[in-house]
Parts: C-alpha cells; structure tokens; sequence
C-alpha cells in the first residue's frame, strides 16, 4: 500500500484535484471518497456477494443503455467530481450524453466533474443503513435526478428523487427509471 502524501501538507489542508487523483492512482486498491469538506474516507473492499450483485445491478443499466444509447454507465471505480467538491463513487452511475459530450477528453479521463443524473449505492454491510442516506441527500443536493438505495438485508429499496421525501420499496416491486431512465425496468427479488 503506497500512500504518497507530500510531507509539507498540513492535516488541515485540503487536496487538489489533481492531488487528490494522483493519490487514488498511486493507491488503487483502496476505494476512496473525498466529501466536500476535504475529507477522505478509505472505503474497505466489498465481499465477494456485493460484489456479484453490484455487477448484476451495473449489467441490468448498461443493458438498457446498450439499446437505448442515452448516456453513460459506470460501476463502483468511476469517480466524479460533485458541483460543492466532493469525490463520489457510486455503485452505479449513469450520465446522459449532453452532459457527458459536454465534459473535455481531460475531465472524462479523470473524475468527471460532473453529478450523474442516477446513481444507485448498494449496501454493502447492514451499518450503512445509517451512511448511505445521507450520502444520498447530497447527490440530490448536488443534481442527482434518482437515486435507488438498495439494502439487500431487509429486502428494501429506497428510492430518492429532488425534492420529494424518499419512498421505501420491496424487492418484489417493479423498480422505474421514470423520465431519467425511461423505459428501465427491474425487479430485484428476480436479480438478487
């Protein structure tokens, strides 16, 4: 593990983008975040079973992608740069094509710098039932236009759209991508 910090930076000083890119290169194992604050969270690596549903969940988007050629869909390693600053990495992330084109060949290499119009985050350990809503709240804040939170452990979906309070799901119930995603459709009690 390389953790290639420059020795003059203070605690209390905040990366760069480009600082903060060339420490998740120089460490790409680790799943790294950063808030809006300049903090860094250092994100353990999800078992094998998160994993799985996590790519499942990633196929079921890019699928519809595939035919519907809207946008742009990455997994849990695409990182992008939130209008208030933050770093965030979401599970899945999709990205129309007029904001995606919009970006320069720079911005679309490094973390794009900007809010995916659908994210979904997948919980990973039971404890972020406690996390992920509030990270969740701050896609929204930041132009996410729906957002699915997923908890595998209580069977439940979380659905969160601008300005409109989060509604709870079951597994069994079809799943929309409403107007940012039309025609997408899931079921989860059939994928996971």
């Amino acid at each position: 593990m390389i953790f290639p910090l420059n020795p003059t930076i203070r605690r209390d000083d905040r990366l760069t983008d480009n600082e903060f890119y060339a420490f998740c290169q120089a460490n790409p194992d680790l799943r790294l975040e950063r808030d809006e604050n300049g903090q860094i969270y250092i994100e353990m690596p999800t078992g094998s079973r998160t994993s799985i549903r996590n790519l499942d969940l990633a196929a079921e988007v890019y699928l519809w992608n595939r035919q519907h050629k809207a946008g742009i869909v990455t997994e849990s390693n695409g990182g992008f740069t939130l209008p208030d600053t933050s770093v965030r990495v979401p599970y899945v992330a999709w990205v129309s094509n007029e904001r995606w084109n919009a970006l320069s060949e720079i911005e679309k290499d490094n973390f794009a710098q900007v809010c995916p119009d659908f994210v979904i985050e997948l919980m990973s350990d039971v404890s972020e039932k406690y996390t992920l809503p509030a990270k969740m709240e701050k896609y929204l804040q930041n132009g996410v236009r729906l957002g699915w939170v997923i908890d595998p452990f209580s069977q439940q979906t979380t659905i969160y759209r601008p300005e409109r309070d989060p509604e709870v799901v079951n597994f069994a119930d079809i799943l929309d991508g409403e107007i940012v995603l039309p025609g997408f459709e899931l079921i989860l009690s059939d994928l996971l």
